[in-house]
């Protein structure tokens, strides 16, 4: 099999820490240097982080650095696909590493299925250094699933959206198929839609993406503040509605699923709402309750729902305010 090359982005911000750790798992894959490019964007640091890339990008021939001003993940991500000419693209968030294996082994599995889409499977690392429990179960073995397959999963939560833990053909990336700016579940927004052109998903077993689970960061909640709500919550509720509209026209075969999803959601946002912000001034989250009191009755009747998942959202949706409150009393919150 004769290899291609490859274009894998890092975006980076205010990461000093722990980017020289990402790039050199990148840098140091075994597949040939020669047709791996590494494309480090410094989304408009204020720390080392823009002095730390340069000078990988001169301890590494593959690695080139492009430098701009502040804009979030999403358009730091587009830029670089701009300038990344590989077949096949990946990502790797500064913040993680990747076992040196990965990309020969996603290359492959993608030749030798003719996948448009590889996913390798992943595994979560705490501060601490300790191996947390797996977000995503691995599978025991190579598996091929259909676009409409993997939608489900994700729908059902058992899949990995990331594109970190992807190689995807870069021709998919088109003027219309790029990361959405302004959101933090960009990965899962773009996913839905770019699998109806994706010819299949192939799944790989091995973990060789490593999730460094940072106290923090953008979408993980700091325990000692317990007023503030990571915007993310607000985001996952707004990408079901986009989900449940594109399975209606694509995959009406998975309405049911997507209803359940959007419920989900929605129970995940008043599960983690702080209760000071649970208000009538507060225009989303009265959108958030008014939905799931409207869909009472099919939340009762979804099949994808446990029954603690329906009793959970029935007593919510009938005093969100007065529950919590409850609960952070008896919990000692």
């Amino acid at each position: 099999m004769i290899a291609q090359k490859i274009s894998v982005i890092i975006p980076a911000y205010n990461i000093e820490s722990l980017l020289e750790k990402c790039v050199e798992s990148v840098a140091l894959q075994d597949y040939p240097k020669e047709l791996l490019d590494i494309i480090i964007v410094d989304d408009g640091s204020t720390d080392n982080t823009p002095k730390i890339a340069d000078t990988l990008s001169e301890r590494y021939e593959n690695v080139k650095v492009l430098h701009k001003k502040n804009g979030g993940s999403s358009s730091a991500r587009n830029l670089g696909l701009q300038y990344a000419d590989g077949e096949y693209v990946g990502f790797v968030d500064s913040d993680d590493f990747v076992d040196k294996r990965m990309y020969s082994r996603l290359y492959w599995a993608a030749k030798e299925y003719d996948a448009d889409m590889v996913q390798i499977s992943r595994d979560e690392i705490a501060e601490n250094g300790e191996k947390l429990p797996d977000v995503v179960i691995p599978p025991q073995q190579v598996t091929k699933i259909t676009p409409s397959e993997h939608l489900k999963t994700l729908l059902m939560h058992t899949g990995d959206a990331s594109f970190c833990t992807k190689l995807v053909k870069r021709s998919l990336f088109t003027e219309s198929m790029k990361f959405p700016e302004g959101e933090l579940n960009e990965d899962f927004y773009l996913m839905i839609h770019m699998l109806g052109e994706v010819n299949k998903v192939v799944i790989l077993p091995e973990q060789y993406y490593h999730v460094f689970y940072r106290t923090g960061s953008n979408s993980r909640k700091k325990k000692e503040d317990k007023d503030y709500f990571p915007s993310v919550f607000t985001d996952i509720v707004r990408n079901s509605d986009v989900a449940l509209s594109l399975v209606k026209d694509r995959n009406p075969e998975l309405i049911e699923v997507a209803k359940r999803f959007g419920y989900f959601q929605r129970l995940d946002y008043l599960l983690h709402i702080p209760v000071s912000k649970m208000n009538r001034e507060n225009a989303f989250y009265m959108d958030v309750v008014r939905y799931v009191r409207r869909e009472r009755i099919d939340i009762m009747k979804n099949r994808y729902l446990t029954g603690k998942q329906k009793a959970y959202l029935l007593i919510l949706s009938t005093a969100p305010r007065f529950v919590r409150s409850t609960h952070a009393r008896i919990k000692g919150l």
